[in-house]
């Protein structure tokens, strides 16, 4: 069954603020919950539904290319382009992150515990025409946060100086119990001691302060797929901030940029390339030597052509991203007058100013 838009999903306009669209979305979770619904297919079908479009309507970056691109710019290939193909599981967690607090409504109030994510880097990446048809490998250098080498990303001075917490004992969490004309209620926050780490420090690492890591500078390979285009990004998992005490580390976005060529004009996946001929070339035809993308190439040219005519040279274009074939180069004739012309060429044109063809 085709999938629906995602904005018809959650009942919202494409203009839709993060508020309208969270509201909608918790409308829509607390209606078709599995916990409200035990035993019903089409309610767990349209609690993952509501559960997929609003992870992908709440990220700016995966809304954008929706609003861009459609379905087809979430399914596989280039970076994070992976598509989504939610189970329970992946619905249940999304509601929980996206709205921790009405887990009391069914028992739990849960947050993540454990080390603090290091940061996502951005980047853009500049590529001339050429890189963008063939594919291209960078080598690009980035600072960010790096694991600190004398603690090897604990923050302590040496292993005796971390601790189990004595707030969480070691979980990360405080566990809290309430019971009102309702029922009993769970409430799970992070430990403040420990920020959830289940441990603390007691002697600081000396180079870092404590904190597991410092700033640095890594060179990244970058490597672009032939076919994409201005607003393409890679992402490069785990290649970002590293975490503080020995935190995971972010990623890193790699956004293309796409210069402007001296040649070519870019349209979708096909190219344009503006021929100019003369007066002469028009009326009598002609075979011409044109560059592409991969070289000089012969191009025809039928008497009696009209300027402005486009002639399209099949596969010279840009490679189809995630897809096979590629676009055309498209050649637009161009007719050229002299401004300036000789003694004798002036002859000739008064010649054949004496023959007056009729336009059709």
């Amino acid at each position: 069954m085709a999938k629906r838009d995602y904005y018809e999903v959650l009942g919202v306009d494409k203009g839709a603020g993060q508020e309208e669209i969270k509201k909608a979305y918790r409308k829509l979770a607390m209606q078709h919950h599995p916990d409200r619904n035990p035993g019903s297919k089409e309610a767990e079908e349209k609690f993952k539904e509501a559960a997929e479009a609003y992870e992908v309507l709440v990220d700016p970056q995966k809304r954008e290319r929706y609003d861009r691109y459609g379905f087809q710019g979430l399914k596989g290939g280039m970076g994070d382009f992976g598509g989504f193909d939610f189970d329970l599981s992946d619905a249940l967690r999304t509601f929980m992150e996206g709205f921790g607090g009405f887990g009391d409504i069914f028992g739990t109030s849960q947050r993540r515990s454990g080390p603090e994510r290091g940061n996502d880097l951005q980047l853009r990446l500049g590529l001339s025409l050429k890189e963008v048809a063939t594919g291209v490998e960078k080598k690009v250098k980035i600072k960010r946060m790096v694991r600190c080498q004398r603690c090897r990303g604990s923050g302590a001075e040496s292993p005796d100086a971390v601790k189990t917490c004595p707030m969480c004992n070691g979980t990360g969490q405080i566990r809290q119990v309430s019971r009102s004309l309702f029922g009993q209620f769970v409430n799970i926050t992070t430990c403040r001691t420990c920020g959830g780490e289940g441990k603390v420090v007691q002697t600081p690492c000396a180079d870092c302060g404590g904190m597991g890591r410092k700033k640095g500078e890594t060179t990244l390979q970058v490597k672009i797929p032939p076919g994409v285009a201005t607003g393409n990004y890679i992402t490069i998992r785990g290649e970002g901030d590293v975490g503080p005490k020995g935190g995971p580390a972010g990623d890193v976005f790699v956004f293309i940029e796409e210069k402007k060529d001296d040649m070519f004009e870019r349209h979708g996946d096909d190219i344009l390339y503006n021929l100019s001929i003369s007066i002469s070339q028009a009326v009598l035809g002609d075979e011409v030597e044109i560059p592409t993308l991969s070289g000089k190439a012969r191009l025809h040219i039928d008497s009696g052509i009209q300027p402005g005519r486009i002639l399209r040279m099949r596969g010279k274009g840009i490679p189809h991203l995630n897809g096979h074939g590629k676009g055309d180069q498209l050649v637009k004739v161009n007719v050229w007058i002299p401004t300036k012309v000789s003694k004798e060429a002036k002859g000739l044109f008064e010649k054949l100013s004496q023959y007056k063809e009729v336009h059709p």
